[in-house]
């Protein structure tokens, strides 16, 4: 009897099934040394290991090109749905089970005319230690996130509510955001150049071939400010 599993079976392992990695260092350093890289460096690092569809669509940008987030991503899905039942006790349940040193991840499914983040879910995201929050979809009382200090990442801003506009249809699930898969658990880091996903069993190693090539980057570009010719930088390993 074959031992393989049917081609609907290997999908789903695949898509569905969202794996449970320790990490050896505690999460809250490997965040922080994420957050002192740039993504960039990351993608690149990616690359090497044949990851060539890890960046979000370049049109989720940071309210401030300063602002620089890194944590473990806790996802959020809705559609647009003009109903309301349920969807404030389902709001509710969501922030609580918010975790320190995550990163809200809303997949909003195209959504155009809502806001699905705001000052209030802000200050309660906050107060329970995560980190900030990528939203392909909207955001509203944008001076109060600011205000606040808090990372956010969106395609727009509108002063329509959520309410009777959009509904949760899921959290802490797999979702698909500009054809990126992206699992509870996964890292998210993000900057001026957009945001991008490592997968969790990889973050560690990621991080620290990162670190090497920030490390030689600097040694590059020392050389390239000496004025040394692009053919030695290229012969000492040097690449542009």
């Amino acid at each position: 009897m074959s031992s393989f599993l049917p081609a609907t079976d290997q999908l789903e392992l695949l898509r569905d099934a969202v794996e449970i990695v320790e990490l050896t260092e505690p999460e809250a350093e490997i965040v922080s040394r994420y957050e002192s890289l740039y993504t960039g460096a990351v993608n690149d690092v990616l690359r090497e290991m044949c990851l060539l569809n890890q960046a979000l669509p370049p049109g989720i940008a940071p309210l401030r090109d300063e602002m620089v987030v890194a944590g473990f991503a806790f996802t959020i899905r809705s559609v647009c749905d003009p109903t309301i039942e349920g969807e404030l006790a389902t709001r509710v349940e969501m922030l609580d089970k918010l975790t320190p040193n995550s990163v809200c991840v809303w997949n909003a499914n195209g959504e155009d005319n809502a806001s699905h983040w705001g000052g209030v879910m802000t200050r309660a995201a906050k107060k329970r230690g995560v980190r900030g929050a990528i939203i392909d979809g909207g955001i509203r009382d944008t001076r109060d996130i600011l205000q606040l200090k808090f990372p956010v990442w969106t395609r727009y801003r509108t002063s329509n509510g959520a309410l009777s506009r959009c509904k949760i249809t899921g959290y802490q699930v797999p979702v698909l955001i500009g054809g990126v898969l992206i699992k509870p658990g996964d890292l998210v880091m993000a900057d001026i150049d957009g945001a991008l996903v490592v997968p969790r069993s990889r973050v560690e190693e990621v991080l620290l071939r990162a670190e090497q090539v920030e490390r030689n980057e600097i040694e590059i570009k020392s050389w390239v400010d000496a004025g040394m010719k692009a053919e030695e930088i290229s012969e000492r390993g040097g690449y542009f």
